[in-house]
């Protein structure tokens, strides 16, 4: 499964690396994806969301059950 956040649509983001000599290779910036589990107090259950440390932020700031009814309005099976 690819590097993909499912609250904040976080993606890997490319680029070059450039060593001194300035020769350049691409490579990939990763967004900081982590596994969490939460429980749903509204559904009396868990969900496990793979989320990026912003995603986690944005959680703890808006609280989780809104967080899923906005993943369910965009069309996500959670």
């Amino acid at each position: 499964m690819s590097a993909h956040c499912q609250v904040t649509g976080a993606k890997p983001s490319f680029g070059n690396t450039v060593s001194h000599s300035h020769r350049r290779s691409r490579r990939r910036w990763n967004p900081n994806i982590q596994s969490k589990t939460y429980y749903l107090p509204s559904e009396g259950r868990r969900v496990t969301l793979r989320v990026s440390a912003k995603g986690i932020k944005v959680i703890d700031r808006d609280g989780i059950d809104a967080v899923i009814a906005r993943l369910r309005r965009d069309g996500q099976r959670i």
